[in-house]
């Protein structure tokens, strides 16, 4: 299903992209038994607003090897950036960017929160890619996503969070640097352009968002 255009329009000018070449490339244990968010099930019926990207058709893979559509994330607030594992540059620290949002989290909300890493490498980054990168960098189970998907899929929901990528050639990509914080219908509340910005308002969104 695709998004009505309105939507398209109003979500690609929401943001101003930035861009960062990746060029060279963090302490949570992993417990056996957690599973990641995107192993919930999608709620039957679930009927999304005209603002959420939980519309969307498209097909993902986890990587846990689970196959989903992004309605399995609805009633908790997502964290979301694109990345990728081969990322030399930007994409480490777009992912501590995100840690320390999840660190900036008071206690008594920090388990309501979920964090979502989407690959735009859809060639290199199969699942078993993305599981050895959530290993290495010791990404918690049972609030962190990370998600393989086609190449338009991808293109697509890039579009929808206003981020722009483009491969060179040698395998990097440049890419806009934006984290982008979904309530918990999917919806478009608040995004982080840059690098280690200031964390303090988005934690402040994450909050508003849960009271909403």
């Amino acid at each position: 299903m695709k998004l009505p255009l309105s939507m398209v329009l109003v979500l690609s000018t929401a943001v101003l992209p930035v861009f960062s070449s990746c060029a060279a490339g963090t302490n949570t244990t992993n417990t056996a038994s957690a599973k990641p968010p995107c192993c919930q099930e999608m709620k039957p019926g679930a009927i999304f607003t005209d603002r959420s990207l939980y519309q969307l058709d498209s097909e993902w893979t986890s990587d846990v090897g689970r196959k989903i559509k992004l309605g399995v994330f609805e009633g908790r607030p997502q964290v979301v950036a694109l990345f990728f594992t081969h990322c030399e540059y930007a994409c480490p620290i777009i992912v501590n960017d995100l840690r320390r949002i999840e660190a900036a989290l008071p206690e008594k909300i920090r388990d309501r929160v979920d964090f979502l890493l989407v690959s735009m490498d859809d060639e290199r980054d199969t699942p078993a890619v993305l599981h050895a990168y959530r290993e290495s960098r010791k990404l918690p189970v049972a609030h962190w996503s990370l998600l393989h998907g086609g190449a338009e899929d991808v293109r697509e929901l890039a579009a929808l969070l206003g981020v722009n990528y483009r491969k060179d050639v040698r395998g990097q990509y440049a890419h806009s640097n934006t984290i982008t914080l979904l309530n918990a219908r999917g919806e478009i509340v608040r995004q982080l352009n840059g690098l280690n910005q200031e964390v303090a308002p988005f934690v402040q969104a994450i909050e508003k968002s849960l009271n909403d």
